[in-house]
């Protein structure tokens, strides 16, 4: 049997961190990739030394700082956030609102794409902005995508402040809402993020139906109800394929 370098091995830990859907003791690290207990301690304590991965507080290793950074360089490309732009835009003609992506990026949602609507009264939520998980259309559906467990510490950790009077900030009646958002596959923002302005999005999924980002659409409640906005989700779904052909082409 061929001897398995170290790098090569560091490599197949840091993508079995990336690709789990929780946190992965040594333990099953050391099973699923077959590297001896010791090895596996040893090579863990080197990534986590170099930030690649990290320890989180039950004892699971997680993707670190330069992971988590390098996945959304990756994600900006310019070939690639061109190819994405092309498709908001699209979406933009059809639905005559301000459509984005955007990623789970630590506790906030990070905006990596915008198409930006033509009529006068906008919301302007620029690329490279964060914005908080417990009340945007994107951040709830992210958490709604997550295994309980996962989804309890986020929660656990996050301030849930509130911004507008329908802010959900109780962590039961969330969970509720989240329950709700899982199984209808879109999120919603109901005035919870911005007052006068709803929100509805869509994931994006990779090849393994694992959830990547959100697509989503935001309306000044003048011009449309969130259940207006509502009615364009098809269209998102739609876009959302689109975006999701790209990936695949590079999961190829």
């Amino acid at each position: 049997m061929p001897k398995v370098s170290s790098i090569t091995r560091v490599l197949e830990i840091i993508e079995a961190v990336s690709y789990a859907s929780k946190p992965l003791s040594p333990l099953e690290l050391s099973q699923e990739l077959d590297i001896p207990k010791p090895t596996m301690h040893r090579l863990i304590q080197n990534l986590v030394d170099e930030g690649f991965v990290t320890v989180d507080i039950g004892g699971g290793i997680i993707p670190g700082k330069r992971v988590r950074n390098l996945s959304v360089e990756l994600w900006q490309q310019r070939q690639f956030f061109n190819e994405r732009q092309m498709v908001l835009h699209k979406l933009v003609e059809e639905v005559k609102e301000t459509c984005g992506i955007a990623i789970p990026y630590y506790m906030d949602m990070l905006y990596t794409n915008r198409a930006q609507t033509a009529l006068p009264l906008q919301i302007y939520l620029p690329v490279g902005a964060k914005s908080p998980m417990w009340c945007t259309a994107t951040g709830k559906l992210y958490l709604s995508q997550l295994s309980a467990t996962s989804r309890n510490k986020i929660l656990q950790s996050l301030p849930l402040d509130k911004f507008t009077k329908n802010t959900i900030a109780d962590i039961d009646a969330l969970n509720k809402e989240l329950d709700h958002i899982a199984e209808m596959g879109v999120g919603i923002d109901n005035e919870e993020f911005i007052s006068e302005m709803v929100a509805v999005s869509v994931p994006i999924l990779d090849k393994k139906s694992r959830y990547l980002a959100s697509l989503y659409i935001h309306a000044p409640t003048v011009r449309l109800s969130l259940d207006e906005l509502l009615t364009h989700v098809p269209r998102l779904q739609a876009a959302a394929q689109d975006i999701q052909s790209l990936v695949y082409e590079l999961q190829s």
